[in-house]
Order: structure tokens, then sequence, then C-alpha cells
């Protein structure tokens, strides 16, 4: 397994390398960049001048920018250098985890990751504690009664939810809830209120609780479906199979055949799938989520880093996320080897 682990570690590299490769060469064709929007920016003003770092008075009048102008300008930005130069340099950087500096916040891209990660923490813990927590045993309680009224009804109602898109969903509770034209109940924005620091813990613990409900509940019922429909079908599968049948055979209970023997067997998929969903949760927050309940998290900071074609913040969140991801695809493949002793990567590897 050692050798597998080194193996997967090793084929990271050049796939982190291949997929900042793509991405940074479509950024250079991109029209519309910095310096462009700078240039824009600046002969949109008319007579005057403004500084940008350390020049000063780089438009004079109706005269646009002269040549040697244009390239402090680009010096600014790192364009002055050719592009392959900027990209290997780029990658030296991200190995030591320094991701530059955002063109338009003036601050480390680090920094403003972390300074977004509160809200996608949030988003992604709650999300991901309510769909294990209630769809598993949901789907084993749809898999004991499958067929009965139980079970269609509640596949109904959460076949339902999954079809009505998060932001759909989070706007109509925002407009039933919300103080609109019918019940005043949760906040409109933010995680916390104004005041939370003059709160007492009980207090910060449930403004914080009140300010996710509405969010929260939009990102969830969208991913019922999929977990709770996948936890039933594995349970079927395997309470369909031969050993089951044996185990009932000798005497034992429905109780100890279920959670005894299916159990087991029955979450490998979703035990494996863990990891992958952990991370995913934290840095896969809805950006249409985040707009409408006026949170500031990492989806809205990627988003907006598009539109101003802000590169360090855009290749620098890739990076970041594209390590994350390889990791999780890793532990996942771990997970099955801790889970289910029968998978062996040495014997994949022959």
């Amino acid at each position: 397994m050692a050798a597998y682990i080194l193996k997967r570690l090793m084929l990271m590299i050049p796939t982190l390398f291949g997929v900042m490769l793509v991405t940074f060469s479509v950024t250079q064709f991109v029209p519309g960049g910095p310096v462009e929007q700078m240039i824009n920016k600046l002969q949109g003003q008319g007579v005057g001048h403004e500084a940008v770092g350390s020049t000063v008075q780089l438009y004079r009048g109706n005269k646009g920018l002269d040549d040697e102008k244009l390239l402090e300008l680009k010096t600014i930005y790192g364009f002055d250098k050719p592009a392959y130069q900027r990209f290997f340099k780029m990658m030296r950087d991200y190995a030591t985890f320094d991701l530059g500096e955002s063109y338009f916040h003036q601050r480390s891209v680090m920094e403003l990751i972390i300074s977004k990660l509160p809200v996608s923490i949030t988003l992604g813990m709650w999300t991901f504690f309510l769909v294990y927590s209630l769809c598993i045993p949901l789907g084993i309680a749809k898999a004991i009664r499958d067929g009965s009224k139980f079970d269609v009804i509640s596949s109904s109602v959460i076949l339902v939810g999954y079809a009505i898109p998060g932001f759909v969903l989070g706007i109509f509770l925002l407009v039933l809830f919300g103080g609109g034209s019918f019940f005043d109940v949760f906040p409109l924005r933010g995680l916390v209120s104004d005041n939370w620091g003059e709160l007492s813990w009980y207090g910060k613990i449930s403004d914080y609780l009140w300010h996710i409900t509405l969010p929260v509940v939009s990102l969830t019922v969208g991913s019922f479906a999929v977990m709770t429909m996948l936890t039933k079908n594995s349970f079927i599968e395997e309470i369909r199979k031969q050993y089951v049948l044996t185990a009932r055979a000798k005497g034992l209970t429905e109780n100890a055949v279920l959670y005894k023997h299916v159990f087991r067997n029955a979450m490998i998929p979703l035990v494996t799938g863990f990891p992958s969903a952990f991370i995913g949760a934290f840095f896969a927050g809805s950006i249409l989520i985040e707009s409408i309940f006026s949170l500031d998290g990492l989806g809205l900071l990627s988003y907006e880093s598009i539109l101003k074609r802000d590169y360090p913040v855009v290749l620098g969140t890739l990076y970041l996320f594209t390590l994350l991801g390889l990791v999780a695809k890793l532990l996942t493949d771990i997970c099955y080897v801790l889970v289910d002793p029968r998978i062996q990567f040495e014997s994949m590897n022959k």
C-alpha cells in the first residue's frame, strides 16, 4: 500500500501542473485583463492623474498612455515578462504556498482565502453533517420498507426537493421567513449580528444558528435525494445477497442481520466517499446562495475574481482547490482498504 500511495503522490505533480498550465494558457487569451481594465479606467477619467502602486500621472489629458507608461503599468501587474517565465515563477511560488497578491484587493491571496473561510466552513460543515446524519437513517428505513407507503411518500418528497434549485428555495425562504410579505423570523444577511461581540456565549451560539438556518437549508435540501437513494439502493443490494439468507436461516434476529452483517457491507460506498464529500462541502459553496444571503465566502470571491480578471486569486484558489481534490481522492482510496480489507492495492499494481 505504501508503494501505491507514493505512486499516487508522484502522479499528483504532473496532474496539478497540467491543470495549472491549461488554466494559465487560457487566461493569456481572455480579453479585458487587468492592464486593459486599468487603461480604460484611466482614459475614462478625462484630464487628471491617478496613482497605481508606485506610478503617478499615468494618464495625461487626451493623449492616452505612452509606451513608457504602458510598460510601467505592465510591470506593476507582472506582464512585462514572457508568459512562460511568469508561469514557471508562479509554479515555484505555489510550491511554497506563496499564492501571490490580488490585483484589486491589495492583499495576499492566502490572506483573502483565510478571511473567506468562516463562511465556507460554516456552510460546508453544516451541509455535510445534516446530509449524512439524516440521509443515512432515512435510506436504511426506506430500504427496510421498500415499496411501502412510507417509501413512496418519502421518495416523492425528497425528489421534489431535489428538483427545486437551491437558489430558488433560498429566495422562497427569504420571502416567506425573512421579513417580506409573510413572517419576519430569520435575518436577511450575514453570519452574525452587528452586536455579536457583546452577546453572551449562549447568545452568540443562538445568533449564529439563527443566521445560518436559511442558507444551510437551501444548500442541504438538494443533496438529500442523492445520498438517501444511494443509501437505500446499497442496503437493498446487500439484503438480497445469499449471506443474508444464510444468516436468517441460522436463526439470527432481523436487527442482528441488518446491523451486524448488512450494515458494514452496505456502508462501504458511503464511508469511502467521506473524504471527498467533506473537503468538497467546505470549498464548493454555492455562489448564488452566498449572493442571496449576502455571505462573503470563497464562492463569491472566485466569481468576482473571474469578472475582474484578478488572475492571482483565480489561479491561486484553483491551485489550492485542485490540490485538496487530489488529496481527497487519495484518502478515498485509502478508506477503501480500511473499510474493506479484501481490497489490496499491491495486487492492482501487478
